[in-house]
Formats: C-alpha cells, sequence, structure tokens
C-alpha cells in the first residue's frame, strides 16, 4: 500500500492546469480560475449542554460566481480541511456549468463530528455558522446546501437564523430544506437518480442492456442509497456495498451474490449511512473488509463516499472485468491513476457531471422558492432527467469527436463556459 497523501485542492489544480493547456487560455484567466476568488476562515462559540464552550473552526469558501451566485454544500465532517473545501468548491464551478445552470462554486466546511453532537448542540452550531458569515450569504449572492453530515434540518435552523438577523423572508438563500419548509420535492433522490440517469445513457451508448449489468457500490449515504436504488429498479444487479461503521471506527463491505435488495440495506443503517453489521449477518450478507468493494468481480464500480479513493496503490485489485468507473463521490480518482484507468479501457463517467444532479435540484428548489411555487414530484425528475441527459450528451459527443477521455471532455466544456463568462464580465 502507498503512503501516497493526496491533496484534493492539488489534484483539483492539477485536472484544471491539464485543460487550461489544452484550451491555451491566457495566463491571466488561468489563474483567475485556478484558485478561489473569496476565502472566509473563522471560529463558532458553541455553548455545549455541560455548561463548557466548545470552539470549533469552520470555512466558507467561494471559487468562482461569473455565471451567477456561487453554489455549494457544508460539510460536517472530523478531518475537514480548508484545501477540501477549496477543492469542493472549485469541483462545483465546473459542476453548475457542465450541466448549464447559472450558479457558479462554493463550499463550506466545520470540523467537528455531528455524531457526538446532540441536536441542541448541533442548532447551535448550525446558527453560530450562520451568524458569522450571515452578510456572505443569500440567494444573490452565496447559497449553502447540505453535504456529507448534514441533512435538512440543518439546513433550516440555518435558514432561521439568517431570517431571523434579517427580518425577513428568504427561502431561496439555502436549499437542501424540508419538503413543507421551502425544501423541493426530489431533493433527497436527485444527486444519486443523477448519476443512475448519466449511467444509464452511457449503457444505452455502449449497447449494453442494464439488466445485464452488475456493480459494487462504496459509500450508503444519501447519494450512495438512491443511485442504488435506481439503478436496481432499473434491473442492474448490485453485489457489494461498502460503508462506514462509527461504532467499531472502520469500514465493512456487505456483499451478497445473487444481488443486495438495497431496501433491506437502507431499514438497517443509520442516519449517516452505516449498515448494522449484526443484522447484515442475520439477512445473509456476508461481511468482509472495507477494502473489498473495489476487489469485485462487476461490470461498473461506483465510489460514491469520500475524495482519493481510486489510486494507483489500490488501482491493481480493481478487476479486469470493470467496464465503468461511476464517479458518484466527489473527487474519488487520483490524477494520477487517470493514464492508468484509460490504459485499461475503461470508461470513466467524471464526477462534476454524474453527480450533478444534486445541485441541478438545488438550483430547482432555488427557482421555486424565489417563484413561491413548487413543483410536483414527477415534474421535477422529468427536469432532472434532460438536463443530465443534456449534459451527458455534450460531454459524450465532444469526447468521441476529439477522442478525449471523459473528464477532459467534461473539463473542456465547464471550463470554456466559465472563461467565457470571466471574459465577458472583463474580469480578465
Amino acid at each position: 500500500m502507498s503512503n501516497t497523501v493526496y491533496n484534493p485542492f492539488e489534484s483539483a489544480q492539477q485536472q484544471f492546469d491539464k485543460v487550461a493547456a489544452l484550451l491555451e487560455l491566457d495566463s491571466g484567466t488561468r489563474e483567475l480560475l485556478r484558485q478561489p476568488m473569496q476565502e472566509i476562515h473563522f471560529t463558532i462559540p458553541v455553548k455545549m449542554d455541560d455548561g463548557s464552550t466548545k470552539v470549533f473552526k469552520a470555512f466558507r469558501i467561494r471559487h468562482n460566481d461569473a455565471r451567477g451566485p456561487a453554489k455549494g454544500g457544508i460539510r460536517f465532517h472530523p478531518h475537514e480541511t480548508a484545501d477540501t473545501v477549496r477543492a469542493l468548491s472549485m469541483w462545483m464551478t465546473w459542476k453548475c456549468a457542465v450541466v448549464d445552470i447559472p450558479l457558479g462554486g462554493g463550499k463550506g466546511g466545520v470540523i467537528c463530528d455531528p455524531q457526538t453532537l446532540s441536536l441542541g448542540e448541533q442548532e447551535r452550531l448550525c446558527r453560530g455558522y450562520v451568524r458569522q458569515i450571515f452578510t456572505q450569504l443569500g440567494p444573490n449572492q452565496d447559497v449553502p446546501a447540505p453535504d456529507v453530515m448534514t441533512n435538512a434540518q440543518h439546513m433550516l435552523w440555518m435558514l432561521d437564523e439568517y431570517e431571523t438577523i434579517t427580518n425577513g423572508r428568504y427561502p431561496a438563500m439555502i436549499t437542501g430544506k424540508p419538503v413543507g419548509m421551502g425544501g423541493s420535492l426530489g431533493r433527497r433522490e436527485a444527486t444519486g437518480y443523477g448519476v443512475v440517469y448519466v449511467l444509464k445513457n452511457l449503457l444505452r451508448e455502449m449497447s449494453i442492456p442494464i439488466e445485464s449489468t452488475t456493480a459494487s457500490l462504496q459509500g450508503f449515504g444519501n447519494v450512495g442509497e438512491y443511485a442504488a436504488r435506481m439503478y436496481t429498479k432499473l434491473g442492474g444487479k448490485i453485489i457489494a456495498v461498502s460503508c462506514w461503521n462509527q461504532a467499531d471506527a472502520k469500514s465493512y463491505t456487505f456483499r451478497k451474490m445473487d444481488g443486495c435488495d438495497i431496501g433491506q440495506l437502507a431499514s438497517i443503517k443509520d442516519s449517516f449511512g452505516g449498515i448494522d453489521k449484526a443484522k447484515a449477518l442475520e439477512l445473509g450478507y456476508e461481511v468482509l473488509p472495507g477494502e473489498e468493494w473495489i476487489k469485485q468481480e462487476v461490470d461498473i464500480l461506483i465510489p460514491a463516499a469520500l475524495e482519493n479513493q481510486i489510486t494507483p496503490a489500490v488501482f491493481p485489485d480493481v478487476s479486469k472485468k470493470v467496464k465503468i468507473l461511476c464517479e458518484a463521490a466527489n473527487g474519488p480518482t487520483t490524477p494520477d491513476c487517470d493514464p492508468l484507468i484509460r490504459e485499461r479501457g475503461i470508461t470513466v463517467l467524471p464526477d462534476f457531471l454524474t453527480n450533478a444532479g444534486g445541485v441541478t435540484c438545488s438550483y430547482f428548489e432555488q427557482v421555486q422558492g424565489s417563484m413561491n411555487y413548487f413543483w410536483d414530484i414527477d415534474e421535477v425528475f422529468e427536469k432532472l432527467e434532460f438536463c443530465m441527459t443534456k449534459a451527458f450528451k455534450a460531454v459524450y459527443k465532444l469526447a468521441v469527436e476529439k477522442n478525449l477521455y471523459m473528464r477532459d471532455a467534461a473539463y473542456t466544456i465547464a471550463i470554456n463556459r466559465v472563461a467565457e463568462a470571466v471574459k465577458l464580465r472583463g474580469w480578465a
């Protein structure tokens, strides 16, 4: 196993630099787009249930808003770093651009473990986050959303704090809210469903019936679960699911060779995506080490967890049977692994295209909030599939015409759109 430590922001910059050189971007535009336009680092003092005060470090980073207000989630994670948030904000810029929605890229994070905090402590943390930076947030500036270990309740607390401070009602200020409180129907499913809408289109181009395919999945949070639900609904078979176990502080792979029952696994998972090991054993699942997910003899690998999961150190474990790497997570593959993947002939569905269903539906929520008029769920999914299919077709067409790696084709489209906006505004 390699001891290489990957910095996600450096990985994001390497991916950008490669395509910026191909596009022959001028030096000013290149320098502007390879780093965030604004960073806010701050602390949040929170009164804990035991009467003590704990101080949490937090970030909000805006990469680029040339195409519209910044958009991006807020993560709660004990190992959050400024460079992770920088990378995610950059990927959000490309993500919004590749699906052609009028938003820019931003991201936020708090270094904490919400699994160790009471609901009251989590609420005070959410409200404290908004109090520190409320002047920088808003429907025409920067619109947050849920991300890893945050949810609809966290977003509603943040909205309530913002509206209390500003003495108004601004439902479009934040997305991912509960349905009935300004949230959009379909938002919970959107990222995972979007992943499979893109995968379905690729399989059609490759003349592979989805019913004939098998997959292995890493991550069983919101994205992984709903990607798995849609994939199996369309006839695909998932034989392995890997996820983190909080109690043991390690990951496990749950395998069933005749196909995992996704609804069944979802019924025995906790709120952070961990599957109950004892109950899984009772239901006939094999419980293997967490890294076994990548070694399965399947057609499709779906990383839906965190960054830097597919590296040159683990790539030799990938089965020769694998045809598609479907990136549901942000930055799951390191840049130094891309040449190995391409050499093997594996088709990559790049993260900022594949998982853009979440931000697309967040955009729908923002639009609905601004209108104060909400669509039914069929209309949401119809619009979502249309946007994801349109984006995939543009990327796939360019990849075929120019013989480009799919990631490079997606970057080419996204960077061109943002660079054009920057030039039109006279920023470069």
